[in-house]
């Protein structure tokens, strides 16, 4: 399979730049999602834009149960395309589960990447009873959650999306992220959602050897506050940063603040 037909991979940006970014998105969404961010750095930097198997323009032909019933399958087609960076100092910028997915990447494969930055990223979405750590959901809230998407999709999709996108006061995002969510294919979306909302890759965070940036917003349904401290303290040398901005989902909501939150990073 041709990696960049499987992934509909995008190249932008300064083809002479030394550096390059590679954004990888979150469940739901697409490349994209980074689409008010890439302009920033086009001048400066290659710029790799992908979508993950299962969604976006991907390669639906790809996408298996089997290969993506855990993180590992992904973490397997980041490694090839973080390779696409051709020996330059490579910085992956993930959205939500790209975040784990490169994590665990880099500490496969260190050598191809340069900086990690963590946009609303989790190690685990499930407590752990009891009271030893707090990932935003129970058993019973993730099986409601499930039984949602399987028994109506669509009704899921709009209950959903302005949880998720918060922003009460533009109502347009939580639409714009509805439209993305209901082009999946729904036995797709709730395999994927499954592999996420179940992993636990808590025990990934202390291997990391690369800068890594954690960036969380308020308000995020997803990915409680706890959570991004619990990863600051178990990422050696990491930063967290708290920006300006409400949902799961601040490259769309808050572009400016991702902006220069990365500036002051990569």
């Amino acid at each position: 399979m041709d990696l960049s037909k499987k992934h509909n991979i995008h190249f932008t940006g300064n083809p002479q730049a030394g550096k390059t970014l590679v954004f990888g998105h979150g469940f739901g969404v697409d490349q994209q999602s980074f689409s008010q961010i890439v302009p920033a750095f086009e001048h400066d930097y290659r710029i790799i834009l992908y979508d993950n198997a299962g969604g976006g323009q991907s390669d639906l032909s790809s996408y298996s149960y089997e290969r993506y019933e855990t993180l590992e399958g992904y973490v397997t087609d980041l490694t090839a395309i973080m390779a696409l960076a051709q020996g330059t100092p490579a910085t992956f910028i993930g959205h939500s589960v790209s975040g784990m997915i490169g994590m665990m990447a880099a500490n496969r494969q260190p050598h191809l990447f340069d900086k990690l930055v963590l946009i609303g990223s989790s190690p685990r979405y499930l407590d752990d009873a009891p009271a030893s750590y707090t990932g935003g959901f129970d058993e019973a809230a993730l099986q409601a959650l499930f039984d949602a998407m399987q028994t109506n999709y669509e009704a899921w999709v709009i209950g959903f999306s302005p949880l998720a996108m918060r922003n009460e006061d533009r109502p347009e995002l939580a639409e714009q992220f509805a439209r993305s969510l209901q082009a999946l294919r729904p036995d797709i979306a709730l395999a994927v959602a499954r592999a996420i909302f179940f992993l636990d890759h808590r025990m990934e965070l202390p291997r990391v050897t690369r800068p890594t940036l954690i960036i969380q917003t308020a308000n995020d349904i997803v990915v409680p506050a706890v959570v991004s401290e619990y990863m600051e303290q178990h990422i050696p040398g990491s930063k967290r940063i708290k920006i300006n901005a409400q949902g799961h989902f601040p490259q769309i909501s808050a572009p400016g603040e991702i902006i220069t939150a990365l500036r002051s990073f990569v």
